[in-house]
């Protein structure tokens, strides 16, 4: 047998110590969409089957980010060296992350940490063809150590054939009914159906995409795009690419405007933002219209009457996006490469809306009803420019879960800008397009704080959140940046008031708005994939919690206690949690080892102490191991204590029972290694003992592997029926199965060949079976 000694924790998951020193959207819901759901459900409880319900204590004092763990500006001639460094070294990028033969990547971004960890997002292609839900990025030590990976696929990239069965023009026909069915005009396919493989729902299937053009119902431009298995012609997916989403202005009073020109011949340039331009569309439906000029450099008069006072606003409201995002999160423009997008205003008449648009690279606002309030405002500019700073990054596909989280982003980043902005005639504040008045009644769109006072957001998440519209299961993620950043319960900020409640009626406290944005954007920029739905952004703000703050740190707990608050997962217990091994049942004269697993919210070491053991058997406890021979026949309650750095402690009990010899011993002590998130191995016993095997079958297993969690346990009988030993957890960060296990199997027949069937469900760590044994 091989040594057992441990390897390295992956870095990103380190336990208790801190680590460190879309296309396009628009602002209201309009014409109806297919929305496909992204089911997902809460994470596990607790081990032992109790409620977590701790949140921090009153008074708990939320920390600064780490600063190595946050982004750091780069210049676009940087960025643009990191991309082709990134490039470079792609091919063997795609060999070290276990790329097949026929993949290769696509560097699309990258960002930079303090510390020179690299965070460098790909598109993917197989045998040419590019693979929609095949994103990932890779997560690059300074030294240049793969860290992490985050696939938005699981499955292997793989088909058996790149040759369709399926005519182009037939998918087409479908593509362009499926858009008319939706109340769409003047319809019709934009380009020629693409073949592609379609890997974000299931397994990877060659398919055609078909981006379908026209209006949509309320006028909005149609970018329709429809998923057609190439085999078969059914319709497997389809999203909406348009997310609907000195100067005297309507909303913000007299600002500052960044223009070019010189006296006589003013336009509306920014020339220290990208060269942003504002466009006049005078109620046109496509094309740039006419750039904003002026001969006395003072733009428009703050009433609809002139033209360009809405050109002020959304000059203006874009001018305020891009400093937070260059000057909050160091990012040069939405694509992180220092261009400026464009904005068009007085788009058709009477059109209710504002949307941005990946294919144009802009934002395009309406003039509302009766061409009365433009949707400029501060909020609803910034949530149109950060529909584009998403399409740059995670690219959030917009439809079920991950559509709402699209929007979710945009609505949190408009929060985030308009605080930033502290503009006293639009201050801060959770709500959205508050300005605007679009109901013509006074409210807002959305109430970030309680999103269901609209009538049809979501306050928390449920099984069928992916099956409503993006706008109204934003709700979501927009409840939980409010608790994150200001917690539950009533409060008067700037003076509006909020009173935000929790889906399992427990409180949680806010770490700050600032803490909030980084942990959103990190997530964003840095974890999140194109398919991520409401649980996976759960997992990438836990993750850049940790990154920022520390695992077991206030702000993560309250960062899981937080997705708790709206139905996301459990809330983490504060002190000490022990998993319940379960009665354990020994033979006299023979060696025993049980693993006591345990955890704590705080960071340090943990000590373990039992009473009751049988005789011969001691716990180790700085490991937690109970060890020994057992010497003397009996049952008896055991109870173990674990007690952690800041003298927290738990205790649980239950039954060890030490019977008498006879039994027979069964042992398998050859190796077996276990693929890194590959198919199932076995390793096999075979027993001569008669009759039935027992009811309490005593499974003792030894396997050495990092990162235990990953790994999914099963006792097979010889007649097949699988026996669950071991669950995989993707927060059970220990290394090593050290354990024994009791089954009833009692209705099997002893005689015959025995497996322990392993399987590693998630990449970067690996390991063997060491050895293990039955005990009848």
């Amino acid at each position: 047998m091989r040594s057992t000694s441990q390897r390295p924790h992956r870095p990103h998951r380190s336990q208790a110590s801190r680590r460190r020193a879309v296309a396009s959207g628009a602002l209201v819901a309009a014409a109806a969409m297919l929305a496909v759901g992204m089911q997902t459900g809460p994470a596990a409880a607790r081990p032992d089957g109790s409620p977590n319900t701790s949140a921090p204590a009153a008074g708990t004092v939320f920390a600064k980010p780490d600063p190595d763990a946050l982004p750091v500006a780069l210049s676009p001639a940087k960025r643009a060296g990191l991309i082709r460094e990134a490039d470079a070294a792609k091919a063997a990028t795609a060999r070290t992350i276990g790329l097949g033969a026929k993949e290769k990547l696509v560097v699309k971004d990258v960002t930079k940490d303090a510390d020179g960890t690299v965070h460098t997002r790909y598109e993917r292609t197989y045998d040419g063809l590019p693979v929609l839900g095949g994103d990932l990025v890779v997560e690059e030590a300074k030294s240049g150590a793969v860290k992490s990976v985050a696939k938005a696929a699981k499955a292997q990239v793989k088909v058996a054939s790149t040759s369709a069965a399926v005519a182009p023009a037939t998918v087409e026909k479908a593509a362009v009914k499926a858009a008319d069915a939706q109340g769409s005009r003047k319809t019709e396919a934009e380009r020629a159906p693409r073949k592609v493989i379609w890997a974000a729902k299931g397994t990877p299937t060659l398919a055609y995409e078909t981006v379908v053009g026209g209006l949509q119902e309320d006028g909005t431009p149609n970018e329709l795009h429809v998923i057609t298995d190439a085999n078969t012609g059914a319709k497997l997916f389809e999203y909406q690419g348009v997310k609907e989403g000195t100067g005297n202005s309507q909303y913000s009073g007299q600002v500052t405007l960044g223009k070019s020109g010189s006296s006589g011949s003013y336009n509306l340039t920014d020339g220290g933002r990208g060269g942003h331009k504002t466009y006049n569309l005078n109620r046109g439906t496509s094309g740039t219209g006419t750039l904003f000029t002026d001969a006395d450099d003072v733009w428009g008069n703050g009433t609809t009457g002139d033209a360009a006072t809405a050109g002020v606003d959304a000059a203006y409201g874009a001018a305020l996006t891009w400093d937070y995002y260059k000057n909050v999160h160091g990012r040069s423009g939405i694509r992180g490469d220092g261009v400026g997008a464009y904005s068009r205003v007085h788009y058709s008449s009477n059109y209710v809306n504002a949307f941005w648009q990946d294919s144009c690279f802009c934002m395009t606002y309406g003039d509302g009803s009766g061409n009365a309030k433009p949707l400029t405002s501060i909020d609803v500019a910034a949530h149109e420019m950060s529909h584009g700073v998403t399409a740059a990054t995670a690219n959030l596909t917009y439809s079920g879960e991950s559509g709402g989280l699209n929007e979710g982003t945009s609505d949190i980043f408009a929060a985030a800008v308009e605080f930033n902005a502290n503009n006293p005639n639009d201050p801060g504040d959770y709500l959205v397009g508050e300005k605007i008045d679009i109901n013509g009644d006074g409210t807002p769109l959305r109430y970030m704080d309680k999103p269901s006072k609209d009538g049809a957001s979501k306050d928390s998440w449920y099984s069928g959140v992916g099956n409503v519209d993006v706008h109204y299961s934003s709700g979501v993620a927009n409840h939980f940046f409010y608790l994150l950043s200001e917690g539950s319960g009533a409060k008067v900020i700037n003076g509006v008031s909020y009173d935000s409640p929790t889906y399992d009626n427990l409180p949680v406290p806010g770490i700050g708005r600032a803490n909030a944005e980084k942990i959103w954007f990190k997530a964003l920029t840095q974890r999140m994939t194109s398919n991520t739905n409401y649980a996976g952004a759960r997992d990438a703000t836990l993750w850049a919690a940790s990154e920022l703050f520390g695992q077991a740190s206030p702000e993560y707990n309250t960062v899981a206690n937080t997705w708790a608050a709206v139905n996301v997962g459990s809330r983490i217990v504060e002190g000490v949690s022990i998993t319940a091994p379960g009665d354990q049942t020994s033979i006299v004269d023979q060696a025993v080892s049980l693993q006591i697993a345990a955890t704590s919210s705080n960071p340090g070491s943990l000590t373990y102490s039992a009473t009751g053991l049988p005789a011969g058997l001691s716990i180790d406890s700085s490991t937690g191991v109970v060890s020994g021979t057992p010497t003397t026949l009996g049952s008896g309650t055991v109870t173990v204590t674990v007690t952690d750095s800041t003298g927290k402690s738990a205790t649980i009990s239950f039954t060890w029972t030490v019977n008498t010899t006879g039994g027979s011993v069964f042992e398998n002590t050859a190796d077996v290694a276990i693929p890194d998130a590959g198919d199932a191995v076995t390793s096999s016993i075979t027993v001569s003992r008669a009759g039935n095997a027992p009811s309490n079958l005593q499974v003792a297993v030894d396997i050495v592997h990092t990162w235990r969690g990953d790994l999914v346990i099963d006792l097979v009988a010889p007649d097949g029926t699988a026996y669950r030993l071991k669950n995989s957890s993707s927060t059970d960060s220990a290394d090593d199965v050290k354990t024994t296990y009791t089954v009833d199997a009692s209705s099997e027949v002893a005689v015959g060949t025995w497996k322990l069937k392993v399987q590693d469900v998630a990449s970067l760590d690996t390991g063997y079976i060491n050895s293990w044994k039955l005990t009848f």
